[in-house]
């Protein structure tokens, strides 16, 4: 994925890097990166007030590739922006990436799965969770 254009995103979230996510070289480790992304997509999956998913059901991640772009530093603010690319009859894609400043340090492809948490077998997007995924996604998303 080419470092894309902030204004891209339809949905943003926050984090912070702290001292204790650094590794031997000082920098946030790698596996923080993940963190990050799931703080950027549990913000609109996870709404307190308009969760995505129904009762009986979750999402849980299908697949994730991640490209490190720069380093990210402890002292500051993350911005991870999210948008869904594409949707299935029971998943979506959802691109992202981690701003640090101006600056992309990792972009992501996340697919994610709603699950039937009886069966734990994957179950069809609904219609209300499906247009509200489309809501934040790229234009004409179906």
């Amino acid at each position: 994925m080419p470092v894309p254009d902030r204004s891209r995103f339809r949905h943003w979230a926050q984090d912070h890097a702290r001292y204790g996510d650094t590794d031997r070289q000082g920098h946030v480790n790698n596996a923080v990166f993940a963190t990050f992304l799931e703080t950027g997509r549990v913000g609109f999956l996870y709404d307190r007030d308009a969760p995505l998913s129904p009762p009986g059901t979750e999402f849980v991640i299908a697949r994730l590739a991640l490209d490190f772009r720069a380093e990210l530093d402890w002292r500051g603010a993350v911005a991870i922006g999210s948008i869904v690319t594409a949707l299935g009859r029971s998943s979506c894609t959802i691109a992202q990436a981690i701003y640090q400043g101006e600056r992309c340090c990792a972009t992501a492809e996340t697919v994610i799965v709603l699950m039937d948490t009886t069966t734990r077998r994957a179950t069809a997007l609904p219609d209300a969770t499906r247009m509200a995924l489309a809501a934040i996604g790229e234009p004409g998303i179906a």
